[in-house]
């Protein structure tokens, strides 16, 4: 019995330091180093797929709860993309709302200087951010860093670990960009959109469903992106 837990109390504080040093390191990534958009999706893949990779290498006995994670559902399917669209009407209304009174066109340059990123390759970096950057930040954050910690931990635990640590990755790829308020209403928005995507994949037991959404959060910002950048 005190062998059993011990291993429980390694596979614990295994996702837990893992978790924080990799979102530690984003940040170092987006706020220090800022290296070209291209190499930070590759620090990016390495550290949110080789993280659970190893974790469940170790851990045989867990890889069936691997499984179900990759498993979908097809009502959760529907629900999830209903949500979606609602999501992304809100989020493009309240830009058209608000673009009179914040200051958008900062963004523009910050995010050439920054990264690169520029008019000339949005295209490319709005079908990664939809598609790929979503489905690995749902891999890491929902998958592992809730689904899975929540088997070893308590429930209110992994679902406030999970928004936090979700909140605070996109600390410094957001600082910056807005005035201070601004900025830390969208890290809230974050925090609380996290328990959001783990209460839809609680119910689903996959990530599907809140991928489907983090997906149509991110079109809408990839269509302010491409407004901002003037392609539309």
């Amino acid at each position: 019995m005190m062998k059993e837990k011990s291993r429980i109390n390694h596979k614990t504080l295994y996702m837990l330091v893992s978790v924080l040093l990799c979102t530690v390191a984003m940040n170092l990534v987006d706020g220090v180093m800022q290296p070209h958009y291209f190499v930070k999706s590759i620090i990016k893949v390495c550290l949110f797929l080789i993280v659970p990779i190893i974790y469940f290498a170790v851990n045989r006995e867990d890889r069936s709860e691997l499984k179900k994670l990759f498993t979908p559902r097809g009502s959760d399917i529907l629900k999830a993309l209903g949500l979606g669209i609602l999501l992304y009407g809100f989020i493009l209304g309240g830009y058209f709302l608000l673009r009179n009174t914040v200051d958008f066109s900062g963004i523009v340059g910050k995010l050439t200087a920054d990264t690169g990123v520029s008019a000339d390759n949005f295209v490319f970096v709005a079908l990664y951010i939809s598609f790929v950057n979503s489905f690995l930040e749902e891999i890491f954050f929902r998958g592992f860093a809730f689904i899975s910690l929540k088997k070893l931990t308590s429930r209110r635990f992994a679902y406030i670990f999970s928004a936090l640590v979700f909140a605070f990755y996109h600390a410094a790829m957001t600082v910056g960009y807005f005035h201070i308020g601004i900025f830390a209403l969208t890290l809230f928005g974050l925090f609380v959109a996290g328990f959001i995507f783990n209460y839809l994949n609680e119910k689903s037991e996959n990530i599907y469903t809140s991928w489907i959404v983090h997906m149509f959060a991110n079109f809408a910002i990839n269509t302010v992106g491409f407004i901002l950048f003037g392609i539309l």
